[in-house]
């Protein structure tokens, strides 16, 4: 079969026996999780409290026992190492260590971003080197980006490179902030500019002479995490520690935070899960008027939309894994086109990963708001851990590009690649208006389960295609420049990804274990599509009356009419439903 080409989605239909669901895990995989979880409750949860005071010394002693499991290889090939498994037991591996707090951020930074730039970019010589150890947990490694005044625009760093007269090092100056893990990494992935202009990616070591750090900063959350600024003074870097080749570091840098980004959801995903369970046994045990809360409608509400938007979650992250692990998969480690083979085949699902990460981490700012809610004034208190999941929730909508960047990333990537002959896009479009001219059937009937919420996330497509389309033709070149509408055509395509994941996923559930099996799923998948296609009607009116107005903007509002026609559902029974599973269970349920 022929790859699904990233961004397909939004112009063209899924067939759910071509998606991956959690449903799908082979033993293998399951144990894998298991060998996490174990480790986690076994080896963090009771050092949590010394962990969260910032012990430099327990966390790395941590993270080699993390090692020796192989939970810090996962990525790294075998030739090199590491256990070179597929990406959906990595993804595994990210989720289940989410309990695993400020801990988990700094295995994460470990393995992900600061490990795969080598992984993916390095020579021969730099993988035999430093692999091998960066899977063990022997060393430790971190990510340089970020500078004092360059975050978003990555681009604008202002930290040199300049070749020694020899020939035989890169002297590097400046100074990179927010760095995860800096208080005990040993090895640093730094960006700079050759010659002041050529952005370029190095492996700088942490003895080098003139690496320093400034101090710990005082974080607002995931307080057991070491986040110092790195300074550079005339540090003398070997050229062979140049990663990739000068001038290409941008390469390294988006690819390996496209990659970020889908992990840090799946992280988003398993601290969701923890928070379901921390609210639904609160709820089960907090009593008010005479009755357990959980016995109360609005408290089962949030239990349902938590569940819910979760489960949602759930289906896009391992249907992107899936992706990932047949974009992936068979690269050859040790070929000399690695490189470009890798950055080709991360970039090809850029704008999954970026979906990923604005829907994770607003996910879980969601569920953990709504689990301290549930909790009450209790759950201000610190001695209660929801308190702090919600302090920590708050930074994964500003890591790995903010949420705004990457809703400006979703539709420029599928402009581009549109531009460059990747995807069908103006054609789709073309194709639509030719439709948009016949008059539409006036009503429609839906027997089947699901059969709606089918029709609803084909009309979502279509009015994506229709707003895309007039914003281009309005705005041409500069649409660039109009960010509000760029972010209403990311939320359209955010929205039909989640939609299209969650109903690809129920539909393989009910074709391997029946109806009754599926009806949760099938409940949840129901109340978001309909919850969601709201919200796109809304964004859709919005953006046009942004572009338009007078007879033009009273036509397109009139085929918008046509498009969004929808039978209602009752949204409170279901959620009720969902909301009594959750509550007899304790803990999200699919």
């Amino acid at each position: 079969m022929t790859r699904i080409a990233g961004g397909s989605f939004i112009i063209e239909d899924t067939d759910y026996q071509r998606v991956f669901t959690p449903e799908d895990f082979t033993e293998e995989q399951r144990m894998i999780a298991q060998t996490t979880e174990d480790f986690v409750e076994g080896e963090i949860a009771p050092q949590d409290e010394a962990i969260e005071k910032l012990n430099y010394e327990l966390t790395v002693e941590l993270l080699r026992k993390a090692g020796e499991l192989g939970l810090l290889g996962a990525d790294v090939p075998e030739a090199y190492g590491g256990l070179g498994l597929d990406k959906i037991s990595s993804t595994l591996i990210g989720e289940k260590l989410s309990k695993a707090s400020s801990f988990a951020l700094s295995v994460g930074a470990h393995v992900g971003i600061g490990t795969l730039p080598i992984v993916y970019f390095g020579t021969k010589e730099q993988k035999e080197r430093y692999l091998p150890e960066l899977a063990t947990g022997e060393k430790l490694a971190a990510y340089c980006l970020t500078e004092p005044a360059s975050g978003s625009d990555a681009l604008a760093a202002k930290t040199t490179a300049q070749l020694s007269g020899d020939g035989k090092h890169y002297i590097l100056n400046g100074s990179k902030q927010f760095i995860t893990n800096a208080g005990f990494a040993d090895l640093f992935i730094v960006y700079a500019k050759v010659n002041g202009t050529d952005f370029s990616a190095f492996i700088v070591e942490r003895t080098m002479e003139g690496v320093s750090f400034g101090p710990e900063e005082k974080k607002m959350g995931i307080k057991g995490s070491s986040t110092r600024p790195l300074i550079l003074d005339n540090v003398h870097v070997p050229v062979e520690h140049l990663l990739g080749e000068a001038g290409k570091g941008h390469l390294i840098a988006f690819n390996i935070l496209n990659i970020g980004r889908y992990k840090l959801a799946a992280g988003c995903l398993g601290a969701s899960k923890d928070a379901i369970a921390l609210g639904a046994k609160y709820a089960n045990e907090r009593k008010q008027f005479g009755r357990l809360i959980s016995s109360f409608p609005l408290i089962g509400g949030k239990l349902a939309d938590m569940n819910i938007r979760t489960f949602v979650l759930e289906s896009m992250v391992y249907r992107t894994a899936g992706l990932f692990d047949e974009g992936l998969g068979d690269l050859d480690h040790t070929g000399p086109q690695i490189g470009v083979q890798s950055a080709k085949a991360i970039a090809e699902y850029a704008i999954e990963c970026s979906i990923n990460k604005v829907f994770g981490s607003e996910t879980l700012d969601f569920v953990a708001d709504e689990g301290l809610q549930i909790h009450g004034g209790y759950g201000y208190i610190q001695e209660y851990r929801i308190e702090r999941m919600y302090r920590d929730s708050r930074i994964n909508r500003i890591f790995e590009g903010t949420n705004e960047i990457n809703r400006l990333l979703i539709p420029g990537t599928l402009f581009k690649r549109a531009l460059k002959g990747e995807l069908p896009l103006m054609e789709k479009a073309m194709e639509l208006q030719e439709e948009l001219m016949e008059l539409m059937p006036a009503g429609q009937s839906f027997d089947e389960s699901l059969e709606q919420e089918a029709h609803l996330i084909a009309m979502a497509k279509k009015i994506f295609l229709m707003v895309g389309a007039q914003a281009v033709q309005a705005y041409q070149m500069a649409i660039e420049q109009e960010q509000e509408i760029l972010a209403h055509l990311a939320d359209l395509m955010i929205a039909v990804y989640a939609m299209e994941s969650a109903l690809l996923r129920t539909r393989k559930l009910q074709a391997a274990s029946g109806e009754a099996k599926a009806q949760n799923a099938v409940d949840m998948t129901v109340a978001f599509v309909h919850d969601t296609f709201g919200q796109i009607d809304a964004l859709a009116k919005e953006a046009l009356c942004t572009m338009a107005d007078g007879d033009v903007l009273r036509t397109q509002l009139s085929v918008l009419k046509k498009l969004t026609r929808t039978s209602p559902v009752n949204r409170v029974q279901l959620k009720r439903a969902i909301a009594a599973r959750v509550i007899q269970a304790e803990k999200y349920i699919v």
